[in-house]
């Protein structure tokens, strides 16, 4: 693994994003599971709770990862970004079909939820140093 040099601040929230997917994580097997079901789309072919419950564990080796992989961060981060693209489907669907939850239980607030996902994944490539070396991998690739 190439040796990608964070800042105090990329660290301060590579740290802060791997407590939230562990919080996030127990929430999908206490409070807020129903919650987390509701974020599920109805075209997807899996019983709801087995997806909830699956990406509950994801959620918790993705934080447990962002904590305590140093040394791997940067694929932790890019699979963590990867993660937050997949569950995007189930935002876009929560605001289409109205779906309350989370405390989101008006179109407009369920529209400025969209906007935040594209921030938690620039969030975990940038805090784990993967855009630096995603970036000098395309340019390696060009002088090629």
């Amino acid at each position: 693994m190439e040796n990608i040099h964070t800042t105090k601040t990329q660290n301060f929230f590579r740290i802060v994003l791997g407590i939230f997917m562990i919080t996030a994580a127990f929430g999908h097997f206490t409070f807020q599971r129903a919650d987390f079901q509701a974020q599920v789309p109805n075209w997807v072919p899996v019983d709801k709770d087995l997806v909830v419950i699956l990406s509950g564990i994801v959620e918790i080796a993705l934080g447990l990862g962002m904590l305590f992989l140093k040394k791997y961060r940067i694929y932790v981060g890019i699979a963590l970004a990867t993660f937050y693209l997949l569950v995007f489907p189930g935002n876009i669907a929560q605001y289409l079909n109205g779906t309350s939850a989370f405390g989101l239980d008006t179109d407009e607030a369920r529209l400025i939820r969209l906007f935040f996902q594209p921030v938690l994944i620039f969030l975990a490539l940038w805090s784990t140093g993967a855009i630096a070396f995603l970036r000098t991998k395309f340019k390696e690739k060009l002088e090629l």
